[in-house]
């Protein structure tokens, strides 16, 4: 049975720690979500580390400026955990490649001290990709070409960022993910470290012991996301406890006209992606 509560203070006394995703719950990529900053600091303030956990494949420094930019407080989070943290560890296991890198400008970031070199396809060994080119107007199909020319040649991919899409203010936008998943398709090879995948959960314990000053007792960290197929998946799959938010890039399918969840279609939800969550809320607060 789903719980829905209305404030994250209800829950305060069962959890010592939160895993919390970034995008669609702390901020949309455009602005931040006042209410949501105000009950992590407060949960932080009053009962424990909050972990910032997150699929963007750059490193957790860079994203803690964007966190800024975005004014997101520094007091809402302890520590920020990204995919592109646990990938620069797949990416060194690889190096010096050289790799073909698919993907922006901006994530360069992601490759800083790892002697890795690059190339095209026909030198390229594998390919890292962090997501598309120009993602406010490319898709996975202007990739189709080049990522069937990589399965021929039997090169694996590094999927830096695992989610399919992302929220940027009133719109979504393709990441990583599905440029991997059209890989996948084509008979290519993905390694993925970050949600769902164990490697960044892996990181993010670690963080908490550290931040704890103790063994984390798992059964009392709670992980919140609106991603079903990356956190709450992610969350079951670590058999941690998930609260779904459910006016993230699902929102559509669950949110009423007077901002509360529908119960029911958020099961369904849930159902469908084969995921549980012990409790669910339109948005953080």
């Amino acid at each position: 049975m789903i719980r829905f509560p209305t404030s994250l203070r209800e829950l305060a006394a069962d959890y010592d720690v939160l895993l919390c995703d970034i995008w669609g719950v702390v901020h949309d990529g455009e602005a931040a979500f006042g209410p949501a900053c105000e009950a992590l600091a407060a949960w932080r303030a009053t009962r424990g580390p909050v972990i910032l956990i997150s699929n963007s494949p750059r490193p957790c420094g860079d994203v803690a400026a964007q966190l800024d930019e975005l004014d997101v407080p520094r007091a809402a989070w302890s520590a920020i955990v990204t995919s592109g943290d646990a990938t620069r560890v797949l990416l060194r296991q690889r190096a010096p490649g050289p790799a073909l890198a698919i993907g922006p400008e901006r994530d360069q970031p992601l490759y800083e001290g790892l002697g890795l070199r690059f190339g095209d396809i026909e030198a390229a060994t594998f390919i890292v990709c962090t997501g598309l080119i120009d993602d406010e107007r490319e898709g996975p199909e202007d990739y189709r070409a080049v990522l069937t020319s990589a399965s021929r040649r039997g090169l694996e991919m590094v999927c830096a960022n695992p989610d399919i899409v992302v929220q940027r203010g009133g719109r979504l936008i393709y990441c990583a993910g599905a440029l991997a998943e059209l890989y996948a398709t084509l008979g290519g090879a993905v390694a993925v470290a970050g949600k769902p995948h164990a490697a960044i959960y892996d990181l993010c314990m670690a963080a908490a012991a550290e931040l704890l000053g103790r063994a984390v007792d798992r059964a009392r960290v709670l992980a919140i996301g609106d991603g079903l197929a990356t956190d709450i998946v992610g969350a079951n799959a670590q058999g941690l406890d998930a609260m779904f938010v459910g006016g993230g890039i699902h929102g559509s399918a669950a949110v009423t006209t007077d901002g509360r969840l529908d119960e029911a279609a958020t099961s369904a939800m849930l159902a469908t992606a084969g995921a549980h969550a012990r409790y669910a809320m339109a948005a953080l607060a």
